[in-house]
């Protein structure tokens, strides 16, 4: 993920493969709750993604309290990712 965490930046960006659909959110504060939603689907926190060729919005949003602040991950799945899964279907 880039840039490194900073609870002051809302906006990310990231890149993955076909062997990274894990999505965990870590609470800088305990006690904190996390809803993770990539595209319109909800997603447990540790729970697995589905990821479409190119960009994937991922929103985060985290409650602690009163305060809810919401970050946005734009993750990529290149193309050769994508490729290589269509080339798995055929075996």
């Amino acid at each position: 993920m880039s840039p490194t965490f900073k609870p002051e930046v809302t906006e990310y960006t990231g890149e993955t493969s076909n062997e990274s659909d894990t999505i965990t959110a870590t609470p800088y504060k305990k006690g904190a709750a996390v809803k993770i939603t990539v595209g319109e689907t909800p997603v447990e926190n540790g729970g697995s993604a589905a990821w479409e060729e190119g960009e994937n919005s991922v929103k985060v949003a985290v409650s602690y309290g009163t305060t809810t602040q919401e970050y946005t991950v734009t993750v990529t799945k290149s193309a050769a990712a994508a490729a290589s899964e269509s080339d798995d279907d055929d075996v």
